[in-house]
């Protein structure tokens, strides 16, 4: 019989792991509906195209990590690899354009690409995102950043730092880029194999890469604030007197400016950001994102501004439970039936269809062990109580209700739906 294993790249959430997972997207759902953000859920997979367009023809996402199918109608068809460019599609096929603007969105779904596993990097991979379309002023923009930092701090994730760049716009970019192509080219001998294939058409991910032997180089790189137009220097400034501005309401904001930070996509324009952790390193970014002012355009719609980030979830969720203090909520059953004999089972099965009628989380313990045994798999479910049904208590009408989470000794009750249910809710 052949062993199957999940997919290279892909993982199994257990039952044991889902509070963490839950935590992590209740938390998500909160922060984004406080800051106005609406709910969006787009196709698992989208036309090729829109990728190739959105995502630019240059990326690594395009080269070589697309999950990329044809279907039994012909068309090209690409699982998602990333989010905005579907949402941005959503915009424009819906005319949220006649909605107030900015319409701003938020998404928790699963992305595909086929990429090398390695820690906080995998094939199928979950994020949180958010989006806000319509809307180039800079006050979105550190909206949008102060919608991450408080994610994160909800997450109780200390220590982390958010890194921030401008990147200019179709303006300013070409003349930066034609100043970073001379500068790589007098290092040519000294680059890796994958930066001179990107020198001409993708210059701006040479800032990106993570070789030792090209890490020196970018620091010494021309920096892309010192080419901004005049539009994207004013928006510049006001971003940073923003960030400042929240200090006040978040005294451990820890930001600063990285002229190497430049993100991994074409269609980032001006403001870009990540938030990193403590002693950040490898693929340890929690949030990244910036503004693409052009992608909208670039897909088929009228000029329209955007801004948003996208988090992976698989990270987070590992920063949580590596949070010593981090206290798991129960997920056990609030009653499991402990019964004894064939009438006490029939009676406890009753009694359980009864209550999880009336809300109550009830499980009726294996049926031919002994009480020692259902009670080590009541405790081992980290049930709230365990009821005790016996032939005794089938005559008395009365069975007894033992707390497992607290020290207080068992009672009696009733064998009735309604009594059994007020017991367990305290009423």
């Amino acid at each position: 019989m052949p062993s199957f294993r999940a997919p290279r790249g892909t993982y199994d959430i257990l039952p044991g792991d889902q509070p963490y997972w839950s935590f992590a997207m209740r938390t998500a759902a909160e922060v984004a509906s406080r800051f106005g953000y609406g709910r969006i859920d787009t196709p698992v997979f989208e036309a090729t195209d829109l990728f190739e367009r959105g995502v630019g023809d240059a990326t690594d996402i395009v080269q070589k990590e697309m999950y990329t199918f044809e279907d039994h109608g012909g068309d090209s068809m690409t699982l998602r690899p990333e989010g905005t460019a579907g949402v941005c599609r959503a915009y424009i096929e819906h005319g949220l354009h006649n909605q107030p603007q900015p319409v701003r969105m938020y998404y928790q779904a699963n992305f595909f690409r086929y990429e090398r596993p390695q820690a906080g990097r995998f094939r199928q991979f979950s994020q949180f995102g958010v989006e806000a379309i319509g809307d180039g002023s800079p006050y979105v923009d550190v909206e949008v950043m102060e919608l991450g930092w408080s994610f994160v701090r909800a997450l109780n994730i200390s220590g982390a730092s958010l890194r921030v760049n401008s990147i200019g716009d179709s303006e300013c970019r070409p003349a930066y880029l034609d100043a970073l192509r001379d500068y790589y080219r007098d290092h040519i001998d000294d680059i890796c194999d994958d930066d001179r294939r990107r020198l001409e058409r993708a210059p701006l991910r040479l800032l990106d890469c993570k070789k030792s032997q090209c890490q020196s180089i970018g620091d010494t790189a021309p920096k892309s604030t010192d080419y901004l137009c005049n539009a994207c220097k004013a928006h510049w400034v006001l971003v940073l007197a923003l960030l400042e501005g929240l200090k006040e309401t978040y005294p451990d904001l820890d930001y600063y400016v990285d002229h190497r930070l430049v993100r991994g996509l074409d269609y980032y324009t001006r403001t870009v950001f990540e938030i990193e952790p403590e002693n950040a390193a490898g693929q340890s970014t929690l949030l990244g994102g910036g503004r693409y002012d052009g992608l909208i355009e670039e897909i088929g719609g009228q000029p329209t501004p955007g801004i948003g980030f996208a988090s992976g979830l698989d990270r987070l969720v590992a920063h949580v439970k590596s949070q010593e203090d981090f206290e798991s909520p129960e997920i056990g059953p609030d009653v499991v039936i402990v019964h004894l004999g064939e009438a006490a089972g029939r009676r406890g099965a009753s009694l359980a269809a009864g209550l999880r009628a009336a809300g109550v989380a009830v499980l009726v313990a294996p049926a031919g062990r002994s009480m020692r045994a259902q009670m080590r798999y009541s405790n081992a479910l980290n049930a709230r109580y365990a009821l005790i049904i016996g032939d005794r208590e089938l005559e008395s009408g009365e069975g007894s209700l033992r707390p497992l989470q607290e020290d207080s000794g068992q009672a009696g009750v009733s064998l009735d739906v309604e009594a059994i249910a007020r017991a367990v809710r305290g009423a």
